[in-house]
């Protein structure tokens, strides 16, 4: 071959259009509980805040069997009439719940501070006909509850929280001199859903929290399989006397 034709076939070839890669072939589904374990490892690498776009994750069928609801419900006397928050309602699973639970009679205020989690509550409350919802956004360190509240739960939310400390001191003032401040966790080590393991606080860290807070101690119990609740109070000295 000549230098002439080597050079005139080399300019072609650099000049020819490049072929379109292969489409990929469509990954296969994951199965849901793989699905819904890489979801929640993603949150990790998005923030300390569960991602809106992952609330398909904590809606499991079993859901109800391993969060036991009425058990926290319980352990806080929210009944008939209460006045209830829950700070960090997500997408409102548990508010729900306890719109059921305290009745046309009582209120429930579903604080986030993620925009996008406060307008799936108010779509699932107005899907299930509920008219004693009232949904709130908070800031890191300012839940803006009003005073007044029998209860206040947080389920699945502290470990996420900046500056818990802050929170549990703001949610103290919003309580009636008897009321009570639920925290519900995943316990560290119990597999299950929930965050990595490394993302899991302790029951000892939620006290050494409220404690710090100006909270007491009322109760601590396992919610089993995978969680565990601390209730807290406003100390003794901070009540008024009968």
């Amino acid at each position: 071959m000549t230098r002439i034709s080597v050079i005139t076939a080399l300019a072609t070839m650099l000049y020819l259009p490049t072929h379109p890669a292969h489409p990929a072939h469509p990954a296969h589904p994951a199965h849901p509980a793989l699905a819904g374990t890489a979801a929640l490892s993603a949150q990790k690498s998005r923030g300390r805040l569960f991602p809106p776009l992952n609330l398909g994750v904590l809606e499991g069928a079993d859901r109800e069997q391993w969060q036991k609801p009425d058990q926290i419900m319980d352990a806080l006397k929210i009944a008939d009439g209460s006045a209830v928050a829950e700070i960090g309602a997500g997408g409102g699973w548990f508010t729900v719940r306890l719109a059921h639970r305290v009745s046309q009679n009582g209120v429930v205020y579903a604080e986030d501070i993620q925009p996008l989690m406060l307008e799936a509550i108010r779509r699932r409350v107005q899907r299930e006909g509920l008219t004693n919802v009232r949904t709130i956004l908070g800031t890191t360190n300012d839940s803006r509850l009003p005073h007044g509240l029998d209860a206040i739960l947080i389920v699945g939310a502290y470990h996420e929280m900046e500056n818990p400390v802050a929170v549990l001191k703001d949610a103290a003032e919003s309580l009636k001199p008897q009321g009570r401040i639920g925290i519900v966790d995943y316990s560290p080590g119990a597999g299950g859903p929930g965050p990595d393991p490394e993302q899991r606080v302790d029951q000892d860290t939620v006290i050494k929290g409220g404690t710090a807070a100006g909270l007491q101690v009322i109760s601590q119990e396992p919610v089993p399989p995978f969680m565990f609740m601390v209730v807290l109070g406003k100390p003794a000295a901070s009540r008024p006397r009968r």
